[in-house]
């Protein structure tokens, strides 16, 4: 005996009806899947350049106080100890990272990058972050007065000691905006095209004392001129400190993950505690007020 046609129509709107409601309820097994952004963090298994390998880029030479006997590899230096630090927070231990070396300007130069990140004194710029992706700062940069010893600049001891001296920077740089702005000389400060001008005019004595960002004035009277010396740091003006951050592939599926273990870094003191190590000229140099 067959159903009437009205009792068919109502046993498959509910066949419908149960169907649906079915399709739309969540599945167990699906929520309890780890999120993707989770998983591609995930320590040791991050999508790196060789599988299970963490490559890490440098400049060569690499010098101190960033790295200790041009060897990147030793774990020490600021940077070397950061890099590791970042790394071991990655899930990648010393055996697992391997150094590659790559010249400054082609670390953040437009195109396809042979490593996972590189640590090598770049400064984040807005500039530079249209060819590159940048982590989280892992330094942050104050500018410095460079003068050579003896001189009367060098026995400067605040700003106002500075206002009487022939002050030289690089154009368009933070550096040649502290002349300006913060020590105000009564001479016009001098300004040149590159730096190594203005290291020239020191040399020289075209101008008593240079301003350039920390990290370039270790550099500078540790492996260039070496009767010169850091007179002193200026303190922090406000707004956006400038730092240096690790350089990625520009949209590297790897820049939270670095981002994230750099900031974990910073939050526990780690970073600082780097800093004190390797940098302790730089936390110790006297400000100028």
């Amino acid at each position: 005996m067959h159903p009437a046609p009205r009792a068919l129509r109502r046993a498959a709107v509910a066949v419908v009806v149960l169907v649906a409601a079915v399709s739309c309820a969540p599945q167990p097994e699906e929520a309890d899947k780890p999120s993707s952004a989770g998983k591609a963090c995930e320590k040791g298994e991050l999508a790196t350049r060789t599988p299970g390998k963490l490559t890490i880029a440098t400049d060569e030479p690499a010098y101190e106080p960033w790295f200790k006997d041009d060897k990147p590899a030793n774990g020490k230096g600021f940077e070397s100890a950061v890099a590791y630090a970042v790394a071991e927070r990655l899930g990648y231990g010393k055996d697992k990272v391997a150094w590659q070396p790559v010249p400054f300007n082609k670390a953040f130069a437009p195109g396809e990058k042979t490593f996972d990140f590189d640590i090598n004194q770049v400064s984040v710029s807005e500039e530079r972050k249209k060819a590159v992706d940048f982590s989280s700062g892992y330094y942050d940069v104050r500018q410095a007065v460079v003068a050579l010893k003896g001189s009367k600049a060098a026995k400067a001891k605040s700003v106002a000691d500075l206002k009487g001296v022939k002050l030289g920077a690089q154009v368009g740089t933070t550096s040649l905006n502290y002349i300006d702005d913060v020590v105000r000389p009564k001479q016009t400060a001098a300004v040149y095209a590159k730096n190594d001008q203005a290291k020239s005019a020191l040399k020289n004595g075209q101008v008593d004392a240079i301003v350039v960002d920390l990290p370039t004035a270790f550099y500078i009277t540790g492996a260039e001129i070496t009767d010169a010396a850091i007179v002193g740091q200026f303190a922090h003006q406000g707004g956006t400190p400038e730092q240096f951050g690790l350089v990625l592939d520009k949209g590297s599926a790897l820049t939270s993950c670095v981002s994230r273990a750099v900031d974990a870094l910073r939050e526990d003191g780690t970073l600082a505690q780097i800093e004190q190590q390797w940098l302790s000229d730089a936390v110790d140099a006297p400000v100028l007020k």
